[in-house]
């Protein structure tokens, strides 16, 4: 009867300790933040605006529209691509409302309502609603690079 109680109280005590585990600790799941990337056409043309000479990556500031203050953004020109990434926003939950501008032209204003989310052991960014404004552009749905028109 002892040894019964022993493996009862023993059974019991495992099966209260697994319920105890961290349920997310044998998943690896983080997801980084959507980036925003920009290609800059010639509406005519179809033309890159960096790789036909008409722009130059030192002429490109990406700002808060709130307080004018610079935000991160990373120039790819890697084989004549010459793309804008914005990288920078997503990573915590607010709103970032920024311009791109090109040589002091305004380019667009980028709204993003965004919030970090932890759900089924997983950490992602859940976008509330982006918004591109003062530009025609089109999404490509494959690779998500925004492709803006400029007259």
């Amino acid at each position: 009867m002892k040894n019964g109680l022993k493996y009862v109280v023993i059974i019991c005590l495992l099966f209260i300790q697994a319920c105890d585990t961290d349920d997310c600790e044998d998943y690896l799941c983080f997801t980084p933040p959507m980036g925003f990337t920009f290609e800059i056409v010639d509406k005519e043309t179809g033309e890159n605006l960096f790789t036909n000479g008409t722009y130059s990556s030192s002429q490109i500031q990406v700002l808060n529209i709130e307080d004018n203050s610079k935000r991160q953004f990373v120039f790819l020109d890697e084989n004549d691509i010459n793309l804008i990434s914005i990288g920078s926003i997503g990573w915590d939950s607010k709103i970032a409302h920024v311009v791109l501008k090109i040589a002091d032209n305004d380019i667009l204003n980028l709204y993003v309502d965004s919030e970090r989310v932890s759900e089924n052991c997983c950490s992602f960014s859940r976008y509330n609603e982006i918004r591109i404004d003062k530009a025609d552009y089109e999404q490509d749905a494959q690779s998500d690079i925004y492709t803006v028109y400029i007259d």
